[in-house]
This record gives structure tokens, sequence and C-alpha cells, in this order.
């Protein structure tokens, strides 16, 4: 019998020992292929040292076959290190997935003993279904979605749920999936903050009866939430054009996929189809006015009323400067915390705290925001949302009393 065919071989068909004489026997380095031991006397096989040899090669492939076991058992409790992850969709949208949502949602899970992944996409839709993928493997029973877009948020989530797990729409909702719950602010509370906003500014500077000009910058078409912001401020604005106490800018496209750049590039197109008459903006966040800032800038133009939202630092500068009215303040650490209290219980099967009710058929809880104006922007500090010192410095330092 040749020894790869023999039931005592050592791994990958070579002996136990290449010792010829004394033991099992190599195959190719040898340049003869062996038969067993070679030690004959008689006639006769050593039977107990052939026994003896076989054992001991039994023995060892036991005992490698408890340990790569071992070795099994240990990587699978190892992936399963987790029970819930964050998906982010960038960092080039808003400065809060960074500042904010991270180290919150981090902090809150880590308060509940929860062992989570928090995980940017850095606007890539194939990363966050891979980030989705390698969360399911590590274990995650709960993943928190704030998606890219809606057919790549869907898609995530029919793979999230085919595997078992549960889904928490997170800022964003992807209307009609499969999410158990939804997790953001009013957003079409938003808008109307916006729209009153500007509104409240226009009078302020004895603009509102002189039939203001009035420009739009809307976040990006594909983003439900932005769809949910302009109906807000549509509600408030829309009725004002059609008295002609308001006029809209003319313009192009007005969706700027969040861009600072495509807003940057749209304003100046409405200030050359307008003669540099506008009078007011309402630009959807914070870093879209700061393009219209730019663009004023550049132009040599004075500030005129101007919106945001998300209260960055820069956006609360410029408010303190004059050049922007105010800005939407979304506490980002109570939807983080409202977040993870959600997947907390599912984790541990209890009943979800907070929903609020339906939105498009999805359990919510929606939160209330507020409108941030040069009265009151102090609460951003108090609340621990924003450091002084991430305001009140280099030369607007003189603003902060």
């Amino acid at each position: 019998m040749s020894q790869r065919t023999s039931p005592f071989l050592g791994p990958a068909g070579l002996s136990p020992s290449r010792n010829y004489s004394s033991g099992w026997a190599c195959e190719d380095e040898c340049g003869t292929k062996a038969v067993g031991p070679r030690s004959i006397q008689g006639g006769r096989v050593k039977n107990v040292r052939w026994a003896t040899a076989a054992l001991a090669v039994i023995v060892a492939a036991g005992l490698l076959v408890a340990a790569a076991s071992a070795r099994v058992s240990s990587s699978t409790k190892q992936a399963a290190s987790i029970k819930a992850c964050a998906l982010l969709p960038d960092t080039t949208t808003s400065t809060r997935y960074t500042l904010f949502d991270a180290p919150y949602l981090k902090a809150a899970f880590k308060k509940a003993n929860i062992a989570a992944s928090v995980l940017n996409a850095h606007a890539d839709p194939q990363k966050q279904k891979s980030q989705a993928q390698q969360c399911l493997a590590q274990g995650a029973k709960v993943i928190l979605l704030d998606q890219l877009d809606p057919i790549s948020g869907a898609s995530i989530t029919n793979l999230v749920v085919s595997r078992g797990a549960k889904v928490i729409d997170y800022d964003r909702l992807v209307v009609g999936s499969k999410a158990s719950y939804y997790v953001s602010f009013d957003n079409k509370v938003v808008g109307k903050l916006q729209g009153k906003g500007l509104v409240a500014a226009l009078k302020a500077r004895g603009k509102y009866s002189s039939h203001p000009v009035i420009a739009e910058l809307n976040g990006d078409i594909k983003d439900n939430n932005a769809k949910l912001f302009k109906s807000g401020y549509d509600s408030i604005l829309n009725p004002l054009y059609k008295s002609g106490t308001f006029k809209k800018a003319t313009a192009g496209d007005q969706w700027t996929e969040w861009s600072a750049t495509k807003a940057r590039t749209i304003f100046d197109q409405m200030l050359a189809r307008n003669a540099n008459k506008i009078d007011g903006v309402l630009a959807a966040n914070d870093g879209l006015a700061g393009a219209v800032v730019a663009s004023l800038k550049a132009h040599g133009l004075k500030s005129i009323p101007l919106t945001g939202q998300d209260a960055t630092p820069t956006g609360v500068q410029f408010i303190l400067a004059g050049w922007q009215s105010g800005t939407v303040y979304k506490s980002v650490r109570r939807e983080a915390n409202a977040a993870a209290a959600a997947a907390i219980a599912i984790i541990k099967k209890k009943p979800v705290p907070g929903v609020t009710g339906k939105l498009s058929g999805t359990k919510s809880i929606l939160l209330t925001p507020v409108w941030i104006t040069k009265s009151n922007y102090k609460r951003l500090f108090t609340e621990g949302f924003l450091k002084r010192s991430q305001v009140c410095n280099g030369t607007y330092a003189k603003y902060c009393k």
C-alpha cells in the first residue's frame, strides 16, 4: 500500500517522521515509496511498533481537530462581536455626521453597555451596503440606517431584514421600506421654521412690503427629507408668491444635491438673471447658506435675509456677523439618544420608547426643532451642542458677549 492511501497518513500525505529507519518515511524526498516500518525480523512486521506509531498519529490528529474546533468556536464568538450598527452617509453634505452623530451614538451605546459600530459610507452607496453586510457578519441585530438615496437604502433594508435583523431609519426615511422604526425631527416643521424665519427677517429689514425677490436653494431631490423641508417652507412662501407679496427669483434648477459648490453656481446665475436684485434666500441648510454668503461677498453685495439649518459653527458665526438670519437647531444628541434607545429596546425585546405616530406607514419618533437667531444662540452652548470656542474665535470673537 502506498502511504498516500494509508489510513495512518500524517498531514498533507507526509509521514510523521522523516527518520526512515525508525518510523514512517517520506515519499518524494527519499525517492522511494514507503510501505511501512523498515525494521523486519523473520519476515514479520513489528506490529507493536507500527500500532504504536499509528496510535500516535491518531492522537495527534485528534488534538489537531480539537484545536481547530476550539479555534472555530472562538472565531464564531469573535464574529458575533456586536449587537448594533449605525450607518452614516457622508462627511460632505453636513459636518453633523462627524461632529455630532458619530460621537453621540457611540456614547449612547457605550452607556447602555451595548457593543456597537458606527460607520460612515463617505457618499458611496456600495460601501454603505458592504458596511451593512459587515455588521450582519459581526452579529448585529439592529442597524440604524441613514441612507444615501432611496434605492440603495431600500436595497440595504431588504438585505438586513432578510437576515433576520431590524432596521431603524435614522434621520432619513426610506419611504415604503421594511424598516421597523423611523427616528428624526419633524422635517415639515423644520421647513416651516425656515419659511417663518425668512419672513421675520424680511420684516425686520423693512423689505416685507416692497415685493421682495426670493431665491430658494433646495437640498437633494432624491432625499426625502429635502422634500419634507420644502413642503414646510412652501406652505409659508407659496401663498405669498401667489398673492404677489413676494416674487420668486428667476432661476433654473434649484436643487443643489446638498452641494455648496453647486449652490454657489446656481446662486451666481440667479444674481445674473435678476440683475443682482435678490432680497432674501431660503437656503435649506448652513452649507448652502455659506455658498450664498461667499457669492454675495464676491459680488461686493451686502447681506440679505438668509436661512439655514443644522446650527453649524460657521452658520452661527454668520448669524452673529449679520450674514445669516437664522438656522434650525436639531439637537443631534436627542436624536442619537432616541435612535439608540429604540435599538437597545429592540435588542432587549422591550417596548420602544417615544413613538409619536406613523409616517408613511412606519412607526416614528419625531422630535421638535428650534429656530436659532442672535437672540438665543447661547442655547447651543448651554445644551452642549456647540462649544463657545468653536464659534467665538478669530474675527468672530468680538460678536460674542
